[in-house]
């Protein structure tokens, strides 16, 4: 039976409520694949690509450039070659006739973020997916200076198959601000509290820059717990890292000086965008988020260099190690410093690879936790 498929409008984050299109990556003719970028959109956020979540040809293009159109809404269609246009030209025709924006309260219904107390912090914390049996869940830790919408593109497609977890480290996000931590070790501490605050016995461990330093932590601290391990341009795997992006980033206090400290975790600088700005300065503003950062900064990289090496934490795990390779944070070089790990150098790609590449790293990583 021939196959018609919609392509609308995603919903990145729990804010966001319409995007804008950029451009369309394909051409109405062209054939797609499960994966492939299509569409590019933007929220208030950040920049992302729609991917194909079927096999057909690109019919139509029903949104163009610069249209603003509510999450949910109709972009194009994908259908079999051989799917006659009349009957395109109805869905299409349906689609919108039918279609109504989601209510606020609609918006609320979806996942929403939690709070745990482990010790004297609080953490905040979403997961999506739901438990089930033979399914190890996966864990989703962030980088100095992130929280868990460092994985807006990342955390609803790995969660098709198992529950997934994202959380703020203390210091950061939404979690208890004055902490004193400055060690990965502390750190990890923190999370195998929080994996035993909200019952998770084992599960997959993802870390991006910091936060990868951090899971390498838990898996020395506490090996049972972890059953693989996915290292984003990791922290914890050489002695090297951009000391004046951490420092700018510490003191950062307008947006005319942390405009390039930003544009240093990207490989296309026009994802800084006024927004991206403008909420790490809120972030920056927060009580106790200064002290935090130069806390914890002052104890992790000192001197402009890496004061913890924790290779040998992942001896005996599964391990996959992503990076991009004009990371200019932390250098690709250290990629290959766990024997034996799975190892993809992106080529063209900064620090912020699992956004910028997201749908090549959530396949990355759904096969490598498939295995």
């Amino acid at each position: 039976m021939s196959a018609i498929f919609t392509v609308t409008m995603p919903k990145w984050g729990l804010s966001m409520q319409e995007g804008k299109v950029n451009l369309w990556l394909k051409e109405v003719g062209d054939s797609i694949a499960p994966g492939e970028e299509i569409i590019e959109v933007e929220s208030e956020k950040i920049s992302g690509a729609v991917e194909a979540a079927a096999t057909g040809v690109l019919r139509r293009q029903v949104a163009q450039a610069d249209d603003v159109l509510p999450v949910g809404a109709l972009l194009g269609i994908i259908a079999d070659a051989d799917v006659s246009d009349e009957l395109i030209d109805d869905l299409v025709t349906r689609f919108q006739a039918e279609f109504v924006p989601p209510s606020a309260d609609e918006e609320d219904s979806g996942p929403q973020t939690q709070t745990v107390k482990v010790g004297d912090v609080q953490l905040r914390y979403l997961k999506m997916g739901e438990d089930s049996a033979g399914a190890v869940p996966l864990l989703l830790v962030h980088g100095f200076g992130g929280d868990l919408n460092n994985w807006l593109f990342n955390h609803e497609p790995l969660s098709a198959s198992r529950a997934v977890y994202a959380l703020d480290l203390p210091g950061h996000g939404s979690s208890t601000k004055v902490t004193g931590i400055a060690s990965l070790e502390a750190l990890g501490k923190v999370v195998v509290g929080f994996m035993d605050a909200v019952g998770i016995e084992c599960a997959h461990l993802a870390g991006h820059s910091m936060g990868g330093g951090v899971c390498l932590a838990v898996a020395k601290l506490a090996p049972n717990k972890v059953k693989s391990l996915s290292l984003i341009a990791s922290a914890g795997l050489g002695t090297e890292i951009n000391g004046a992006y951490i420092d700018g980033f510490v003191a950062a206090a307008s947006r005319g000086a942390f405009k390039p400290v930003l544009e240093t975790l990207y490989s296309n600088a026009s994802l800084v965008n006024r927004s991206m700005i403008d909420d790490m300065l809120k972030y920056k503003r927060l009580e106790g988020v200064d002290s935090a950062l130069s806390t914890l900064a002052a104890g992790l990289f000192a001197g402009g260099r890496q004061a913890e090496q924790l290779a040998s934490a992942a001896s005996g795990k599964p391990v996959l190690v992503i990076w991009g390779e004009s990371d200019r944070v932390i250098p690709s070089s250290h990629a290959t410093a766990i024997p034996g790990a799975t190892v993809k150098v992106m080529p063209g790609q900064g620090h912020m690879v699992q956004l910028e590449a997201a749908g090549e790293v959530n396949k990355l990583i759904g096969e490598f936790l498939s295995k």
